[in-house]
This record gives structure tokens, C-alpha cells and sequence, in this order.
């Protein structure tokens, strides 16, 4: 059983040190997919070893592919390019990368494939995408449009034109794209995937899908910002580093800006390529963050961004969020919660925006308040941000991290942070 809460002692003091995040979740979770459907021995060197990225190496094993994990920091994904039938249905937790990117794969497998998660998860759209695989002549269905989903495969995915509504999430195309190489090479006939008009939740994590996909071997031509062609070339093995995580960073960067000190985690902010990576430039501003910011584009990054606006010199308004509330949590409801816990007025509800009063006089004080996480890594490391400089703040459910950044706790602790309450 994990720990029912922590409580964070400010440390008073500049936190300085090096800190390494973990590898990004993100690519880990693409790599390990890409490299299972590929034909031949593939080794991921960087990766993130979490409970989202155990999950999909899981769902993997149960279609006959083989998963090593000789250190903390590599798999060894060995395939024969095909997905078996599993035994038993997948279950996922409430990874989202990973159900929605093998929603789309395991309509590759000759046989059904159940798709499922946790109750969190049963609660997260993934109709859109349901309703794309239908649109191409697959057999997959979700009663309630969450999962789980049914797919009954035929040994290859469909070829043709496909419409996505990608406005909920991005994942929903990069799941697509990665089921095209999937095509019958028989087939002779490339998959098209378009947007079902411009809106696209993170479009920086479609790049990323790309560049992961050309890495392990395939073909796919952007014809325009809303389309794209997929070649029917199948995936080669492919030995492939993977950068450290850009979301995960944002709380070790807050972390240096609201304590004035200097956290070295060994790449610099220029060097990644996620989209969460863009908040460095507005951590940065800090005390000074702009009035407005809109986080589409940077989404797992917004409670880092909100909490880290309670101490800002100016009200800072997030706009572009509605997609954060069918996150892991509602993460608008949840940030507004725990702001308020924290001293009441602090943040409001405006339709899907987010507005943070912001109060610099808050650093200092002691505000004992009890944050409720909902289960959500991302609220439960964010609102550390808060206690490195209010006494009296505790995480609630706080081993949740270990979905993304397992040693989150530690690598604070490795920085001069202490805690209390542990229970």
C-alpha cells in the first residue's frame, strides 16, 4: 500500500544541486510500441521506468513480444514485426498514451483484443478514436466511448483516408499514425490521416510520434497541416536514446526559480524537443508571468505553471485547458481546489479557464492544508512546488507519482527538502 499523505517542511533556504529528471514518458511510451511491432531486436537506452510505461511493456508481453529490462534506464524489445492475440484482456491502468496508441495497434492483430484501465481511466474519452478505426472498415467498439474498447482484428491494420477529431487529445492521431505502417504491404495503398478541422490538443506531440516512427523506419509525408500520408512499410528495429522527460523537469526548474537557487539536471531547456519543454521560457518570467497563458500546447505543464502563479506578482489567467479536464482528474477542478485549500480566493472557475489571484505574501506563511491529488501525479508534484514555501502543506495519496517520476519525492529530498507526516 502507498503512503496516505506527506507533509513538505519549506527549506528555507535556495534549493541547489543536480537533479536528473527521469526519461519522458512520452517517447518511452512510443519507442516501446514502435520497437514491438518492428521486426528484429530493438534497445531503448534513457527510458522511463514508471507504472504508465510498465503497463504498456506488459501489453506488449501478452502479445508475444519480448521485453527486457537489463538496468533502470533500458528496454530490450525484441518482435517479430506481428501482435498476437492476448489471453486475457489489456489492462492499462490509467496510462492514456498507452491505451489509445494500442486501441489503434491491435486492430494489426489477427483475433480480439480488449482494451481496458483502471476506473480513472474508464472514465476517459476515447470515442473519437473508435469512431476513426470504424470509419475504416475495423470491427472495434466502446459502448460508453470510454474504455473498454473491443477490437476484432484481421492481421493488418486498414488502408484508406481517415478523419480524426483530435480537438479532447493529439493522442488520438499519433495512435493513427502509428497503426500505418500496420497496412498490408500487399495492400499497395498508403493510410491518410486528416483533422476533422484545425483544432488539436498539443500538436507538438504529433512531431514527436513522427520523428519516433522515422526512426524505427517509417515513411509518412505531411501534405498540409492537417493531413498526413502513411507509407505500408511495416517497422525495422531501431536502437533509440530517449531524452529526459520536459513535464517532469517544469517542477525541478519552479522549484530553482521560487527558491532562488540552481538545479542542474544536466540538459539544458533548448535542448529538448517535447512541447512541455516551451514553460521554461515562462518560468523564467517568474515573478513576472504574463496575465494570460494559454497551455494547449503545453498541457501537462499547466499545474506546474498554476501553482507556481500563487506566488506571482500579478493575477495570471490560463486559458486553452478545457482539455485538462479529462485528464487523469479533472486538473482544472483539482488545481482550483487545492489552491483554495491553500487560502480561499486564490483561484476561480471561469467556464474551462483558470484564474490564479496570485499573493507573493504567501511565501513565508503557514497555511496547513490537505491537497487532494485525485490519484494524479501532476497534482500531487505540483503542489510540492506550493509547500517548498508555505508551511503546513500536505500531499495527499503522494506514492501517485509513480506513475511518471517515481523518485520524485527522493530527487527533492536530494535537493535539501524534508518531510513529516509521512503516513
Amino acid at each position: 500500500m502507498g503512503r496516505a499523505k506527506l507533509t513538505i517542511l519549506p527549506p528555507g533556504k535556495p534549493l541547489s544541486g543536480r537533479a536528473m529528471p527521469p526519461g519522458s514518458k512520452s517517447i518511452t511510451n512510443r519507442a516501446l510500441l514502435l520497437a514491438g511491432l518492428a521486426s528484429g531486436t530493438s534497445r531503448l537506452t534513457g527510458a522511463l521506468r514508471s507504472d504508465d510505461t510498465r503497463y504498456m511493456a506488459d501489453a506488449l508481453r501478452a502479445m508475444g513480444v519480448s521485453v527486457d529490462e537489463p538496468d533502470e534506464t533500458t528496454f530490450v524489445v525484441t518482435g517479430s514485426g506481428k501482435l498476437l492475440p492476448p489471453s486475457a484482456p489489456l489492462f492499462l491502468g490509467n496510462a492514456g498514451t498507452a491505451t489509445r496508441f494500442l486501441t489503434a495497434a491491435v486492430a494489426s492483430v489477427d483475433g480480439t483484443v480488449v482494451v481496458d484501465g483502471d476506473e480513472h481511466m474508464r472514465k476517459r474519452p476515447i470515442g473519437p478514436l473508435v469512431v476513426a478505426l470504424k470509419s475504416l472498415g475495423i470491427d472495434a467498439e466502446a459502448p460508453t466511448g470510454c474504455p473498454p474498447v473491443t477490437v476484432r482484428g484481421n492481421g493488418h491494420f486498414a488502408s484508406g483516408r481517415v478523419e480524426i477529431d483530435a480537438g479532447l487529445s493529439s493522442q488520438y492521431v499519433s495512435a493513427l499514425l502509428m497503426a500505418g505502417p500496420l497496412v498490408s504491404q500487399g495492400a499497395n495503398a498508403p493510410l491518410t490521416v486528416a483533422l476533422a478541422g484545425a483544432e488539436i490538443g498539443a500538436r507538438g506531440y504529433v512531431d514527436l510520434t513522427l520523428a519516433a516512427m522515422q526512426a524505427f523506419g517509417a515513411k509518412v509525408e505531411q501534405i498540409d497541416a492537417a493531413t498526413w500520408k502513411v507509407e505500408p512499410t511495416g517497422y525495422s528495429a531501431a536502437d533509440f536514446v530517449i531524452e529526459p522527460d520536459a513535464s517532469a523537469a517544469t517542477y525541478l526548474w519552479a522549484a530553482e526559480v521560487l527558491t532562488g537557487g540552481a538545479i542542474d539536471l544536466g540538459v539544458a531547456a533548448t535542448a529538448f524537443t517535447q512541447p512541455d519543454a516551451k514553460a521554461y521560457e515562462l518560468i523564467a518570467q517568474f515573478p513576472h508571468l504574463p496575465a494570460e497563458i494559454d497551455g494547449s500546447q503545453m498541457q501537462d505543464a499547466v499545474p506546474t505553471l498554476a501553482v507556481l502563479a500563487a506566488f506571482n506578482e500579478t493575477p495570471v489567467r490560463f486559458t486553452g485547458i478545457a482539455n485538462l479536464r479529462v485528464k487523469e482528474c479533472d486538473r482544472v477542478r483539482a488545481l482550483s481546489l487545492g489552491l483554495n485549500a491553500i487560502r480561499e480566493g486564490l483561484a476561480t472557475e471561469e467556464g474551462d479557464d483558470l484564474i490564479v489571484a496570485s499573493d507573493p505574501s504567501l511565501a513565508g506563511q503557514t497555511l496547513p492544508a490537505e491537497i487532494n491529488t485525485f490519484a494524479d501525479h501532476r497534482i500531487a508534484m505540483s503542489f510540492a512546488l506550493a509547500g517548498l514555501m508555505i508551511g503546513g502543506v500536505t500531499i495527499l495519496d503522494p506514492d501517485c507519482v509513480a506513475k511518471t517520476f517515481p523518485s520524485y519525492w527522493d530527487v527533492l529530498a536530494s535537493l535539501g527538502v524534508e518531510y513529516t507526516d509521512i503516513v
